[in-house]
């Protein structure tokens, strides 16, 4: 026991030399690395699509919505290979080389003269369709992307709070706040630059050089983040995670017609030898027969462990199930968020018909409005922390000021309001274009500033900063450390089927509104469709979805306080293997 002991504070000095803010610069340069490389080649996507590869607008948007679930629906299997086998490091440096890979293959795709089908001929026909050579090469770049997105975005926020995160410290919730706060706020800086220079870059030099710096910004990003590996606090992967929250429901399962014992009757759960989680809840209460000692001479060896796995599980396994269950009405209300946000390739199409001069005649590329969102995301963000925060606490004597569930609902009421002033300012533009006779034309520029749709870009930023944040740090305070990526990761969930969603919104109302005299709503002329119709429908959706969220909100007993779990103070239970079933009282 004396070796046992000397070498767990052996482990705990190495670990006190590792961490802080040494590592920071590593990892918020990949991060922002990434970010400037890989959302840079987002919004001028969709004009690659219709003038490279002739797409209409329809199916490029569902190209790029698809990607961009695809992109979203990755970290969660980067949550799993990391907190469950490979650890977040490992994640995080293979798929920074993926990404590369796949910017690679976008860059060649514009290198390539084969790689693209032949321009359209100006004589009036029509322009031939892409080989499928040419679009599996398309289709490989986006993919190989997503998967490198995957694992970064999955890991790296809940990488670089494991450098910091110390429970000991009595000011740790409030030190994770503001990680988490200036963490989305460089991001954002980041994805700002991204969409002013890169953007720039594709108008000003074309498509080679704009896909090609890209490739050289990320391949910087991953060698700096592995200059930083010696000073990394390494957080050792959960290998029963997964198979832990599998072997509760089986257990739960096959003991489903065992009756709990009540209230005033003594029970024996099973729990690991120093666990802090005795007891189960009474929430989901039909949980509770999955750790249920019924027999102790058939359920336990002489050891006190677990005979059968998949039949008895500790308190802890239905204690992380439970806390999985009981967000998810909350976390679904994210998808419809999920569908306002990703709203990036429409305003391009309209951006582009619209007087795009700034300050001092300064033109501003189409794909270069969402800076907008972005601009206004990073600095509320730096306005809550300093200054929302403070004054709220002092009023309320919350030390984080608004909560988690305020900011969510927050969010998702200014979404709905960005969608309605989206509406309206595409109708008003789309009747000065047939006023202006650019019905027929959508190459056309009209006398209509777009400085129009700014406010809908900063609307969904204000959107963003209220509700993405405040589900990341609700996640964090339901979850045990070792299922920090998970917590990330349902954020990015949430997106991914938002991104689907979408598509589908579109493709419905493609196919039903071609039926009609005046065509589809959703024409590559954006002069000839109805793009307010459909914003006006993402409005009515978010206005459902935000009385939806109030009725969750209502209903979720859950607090925020973050729970101390096992792994907080204590070895990995599995690690230490030693069991220790408890009389309590249920």
């Amino acid at each position: 026991m004396e070796i046992a002991s000397d070498k767990a504070n052996e482990a705990k000095q190495v670990t006190s030399k590792k961490g802080g803010l040494k590592t920071m610069p590593f990892i918020i340069a990949n991060e922002i690395l990434e970010k400037v490389a890989g959302f840079g080649l987002l919004p001028n996507m969709i004009l690659y699509l219709i003038f490279k590869y002739h797409f209409n607008a329809a199916s490029g948007a569902n190209v790029l919505f698809l990607w961009s679930a695809i992109s979203n629906f990755m970290p969660t299997l980067g949550a799993f290979l990391s907190d469950s086998c490979l650890g977040r490091f490992r994640v995080i440096g293979f798929a920074s080389v993926i990404s590369l890979l796949g910017m690679t293959l976008l860059w060649l795709t514009a290198l390539l003269k084969d790689a693209q089908p032949l321009p359209c001929d100006l004589g009036g026909k029509p322009c031939k369709s892409p080989t499928s050579a040419q679009l599996l090469l398309l289709f490989s770049s986006f993919a190989l992307m997503s998967i490198g997105a995957g694992g970064i975005r999955s890991c790296s926020l809940a990488f670089g709070a494991d450098q910091i995160d110390n429970p000991d410290n009595p000011k740790n919730g409030r030190i994770l706040q503001t990680f988490f706060n200036w963490y989305y706020a460089s991001v954002g800086v980041s994805i700002t630059i991204a969409v002013i220079v890169i953007v720039d870059i594709q108008n000003s030099y074309g498509w080679v050089i704009g896909f090609g710096v890209p490739v050289g910004l990320m391949f910087v990003s991953v060698v700096s983040f592995f200059l930083g590996s010696s000073l990394y606090v390494k957080v050792k992967a959960d290998r029963s995670l997964f198979t832990g929250l599998a072997q509760t429901i089986v257990a739960a399962w096959k003991k489903r017609h065992l009756e709990l014992p009540n209230m005033s009757h003594d029970a024996v759960y099973y729990h690991h030898k120093g666990s802090n989680i005795t007891t189960p809840s009474e929430k989901l209460r039909f949980l509770n027969k999955a750790c249920l000692v019924n027999n102790p001479e058939k359920d336990l060896d002489s050891d006190g462990l677990a005979i059968d796995l998949w039949r008895l599980c500790t308190v802890k396994q239905v204690e992380v199930l439970k806390a999985l269950i009981r967000i998810l009405p909350i976390w679904s209300t994210g998808i419809i968020i999920g569908v306002t946000i990703s709203q990036s390739a429409f305003p391009v199409l309209q951006a582009k018909t619209m007087d795009r001069r700034f300050l001092f005649g300064i033109k501003i590329a189409p794909g270069s409005f969402s800076v907008f969102s972005l601009l206004t995301l990073t600095i509320w963000v730096g306005i809550y922390d300093r200054i929302i925060v403070p004054l709220v606490s002092r009023l309320t004597k919350r030390p984080r000021g608004l909560t988690f569930k305020e900011r969510m609902g927050i969010g998702l009421l200014i979404s709905s309001v960005a969608m309605f002033v989206s509406a309206a300012v595409e109708h008003k533009r789309r009747a000065e274009a047939i006023r202006e006779g650019f019905g027929e034309n959508p190459h056309g520029v009209l006398k209509m500033s777009a400085m129009w749709i700014v406010p809908q870009h900063c609307l969904t930023g204000l959107a963003e900063a209220f509700n993405a944040i405040g589900q990341i740090e609700f996640y964090f305070s339901q979850f045990p450390k070792s299922m920090a990526s998970i917590a990330v990761a349902l954020l990015t969930l949430g997106m991914a089927v938002g991104n689907l969603v979408a598509s589908l919104i579109v493709s419905i109302l493609d196919h039903l509104s071609k039926r009609s005299k005046d065509g589809t709503w959703i024409s590559t002329n954006v002069n000839k469709g109805h793009y307010d119709y459909y914003y006006w429908i993402l409005a009515g959706l978010s206005v459902i979805n935000f009385f939806y969220y109030l009725v969750c909100a209502w209903a979720y007993e859950g607090g925020e306080e973050r729970k101390v779990w096992d792994e907080d103070e204590m070895e990995d239970d599995q690690e230490s293997h030693q069991g220790s079933p408890m009389t309590i009282h249920a």
